[in-house]
């Protein structure tokens, strides 16, 4: 019995060792869901966007079987490092203090510009300027380092209601996302910053080999234009 229970161990070291190099394992792709057009929830509950349709043909040209997983942005890099998906494809910036903590591929977007929501198109930036941003995103870090008054929420779908509910005076965000939630009733402004390091893949430090396949496989998309053809279709940000 002895020997038996020690040779089932080790078949399961085994398949462990192998699941661990991705071989035969489900690859989870943590995503938010909530930032068109990213990545979001169509009418079928499924996930979709530009982000859906890189990370599948991601993983096709990785040769891995993935599946998606929706989780809040301000719980997304927790719930990485602690296991609960294998990477991160949410539009986020690569930046320092977020390289602290995980690694990032390179980036599969150029750095998108941030583009102001406003009621109207005359408002001076000061001390009492009241402007609401997504939590722990680039934009509320640039809010805060300019001295206005920031104004943050878990979800961006709130930033733009605070705004229109006279709650903020404007709102910061990814000119993409903005050019989404704008409607009829909001105006961009012609300020825009230029912030953050492009958008990349994240993962934890301790799996390497995971993140070179998919590095691996972002640079095949974007040496046969098919990155490109992504970009154009979804508006996401500049091509390549």
């Amino acid at each position: 019995m002895k020997k038996l229970l020690i040779g089932t161990a080790a078949l399961a070291m085994m398949a462990g060792a192998a699941m661990a190099d991705g071989h035969g394992k489900t690859v989870r792709l943590g995503t938010e869901g909530a930032y068109e057009p990213w990545n979001f929830v169509n009418d079928s509950g499924e996930i979709d966007g530009f982000e859906r349709e890189l990370g599948d043909e991601l993983c096709k040209r990785a040769n891995l079987t993935c599946e998606w997983v929706k989780n809040d942005w301000d719980s997304i890099i927790p719930n990485l490092t602690g296991g609960n998906y294998d990477a991160i494809i949410a539009g986020m910036s690569v930046t320092a203090e977020r390289q602290e903590v995980i690694n990032f591929t390179q980036a599969y977007t150029p750095p998108d510009p941030s583009a102001y929501l406003a009621q109207a198109a005359d408002i001076e930036f000061g001390a009492d300027t009241i402007v609401a941003a997504q939590t722990s995103t680039i934009q509320a870090n640039f809010v805060a380092e300019q001295g206005w008054t920031l104004l943050e929420f878990a979800t961006p779908e709130e930033t733009v209601a605070a705004v229109r509910n006279g709650e903020a005076d404007a709102v910061l965000s990814d000119k993409s996302f903005a050019d989404t939630a704008k409607g009829d009733d909001l105006v961009m402004l012609e300020r825009m910053e230029q912030i953050g390091g492009g958008v990349g893949m994240g993962f934890r430090k301790t799996d390497e080999e995971l993140m070179a396949k998919f590095d691996e496989a972002i640079a095949s998309v974007k040496a046969d234009g098919t990155l490109n053809a992504m970009i154009e279709k979804w508006q996401v940000s500049s091509q390549w």
